[in-house]
């Protein structure tokens, strides 16, 4: 049953697609390209990423071929892709992806775009995840600096940037840094989202583990113990 479900969304993507290219007018290009991202979202969200895969990878084909191979969009279509092939263990397959999509932001918009730090974290973030820790760093230090510059040191993402680091040099056993960075990254998001805010539990948690880690078990049970509680108040 799964099977032939999964064979009737691929069929009904190839169906759109065939619209997209021959049929659909120049002004509906955007809607049809947008229709091509809820598909991979709502793929994402039930665990079906190889059908998914199809879709991002034809995405891009779209995106190239309707809006240039240099359109900004095509690189939102390759960080997708590159995300995906991430979640199923393709890592090469991603960072190819990561680099092109990192690319064509740079050229389009300059180096120091909000949009340019969100692929050098995600091109960070692929690093971290398969221990490549000294590759990751400059490219998470440079989205920081990129954020901080571009939206105010105390807009979210300037917090996200900062928890992103405070991970790497957790695991590069580099704790005062890594602890630094999370209060200050705790401070921004409690402030900017809110202290009942699904982030603020996360981070909170992410700082307890470090607080562990070096042996602080009291301090780390209270920070626990509040995130538990927002996160009950969250669901």
């Amino acid at each position: 049953m799964t099977s032939c479900k999964n064979r009737i969304s691929i069929r009904s993507v190839l169906t759109a697609l065939i619209i997209f290219l021959f049929i659909v007018p120049a002004d509906g290009q955007e809607e049809m390209w947008q229709k091509l991202n809820a598909e991979i979202l709502r793929l994402s969200r039930q665990g079906k990423y190889n059908d998914a895969v199809f879709v991002a990878k034809n995405a891009v084909k779209v995106a190239e071929k309707n809006f240039g191979a240099n359109h900004p969009k095509a690189a939102t279509s390759m960080n997708n892709l590159a995300t995906l092939y991430r979640i199923i263990g393709r890592y090469d397959d991603a960072e190819t992806y990561y680099r092109q999509a990192l690319i064509i932001q740079e050229n389009a918009w300059g180096p120091d775009h909000p949009s340019v730090a969100t692929s050098l974290n995600n091109l960070a973030g692929l690093y971290r995840a398969r221990s490549r820790l000294t590759a990751a760093e400059p490219l998470y230090i440079r989205a920081l600096q990129i954020r901080e510059e571009a939206l105010g040191p105390d807009h979210p993402d300037v917090g996200q940037s900062m928890n992103n680091l405070g991970l790497l040099y957790k695991k590069m056993g580099r704790h005062a840094e890594a602890e630094n960075l999370y209060n200050q990254a705790l401070t921004i998001w409690e402030r900017s989202l809110g202290p009942e805010d699904p982030n603020v539990a996360t981070l909170l948690e992410n700082l307890a583990e470090l607080y562990k880690t070096t042996g602080r078990e009291n301090k780390a049970d209270i920070l626990l113990t509040r995130a538990r509680r927002i996160r009950a108040i969250s669901r």
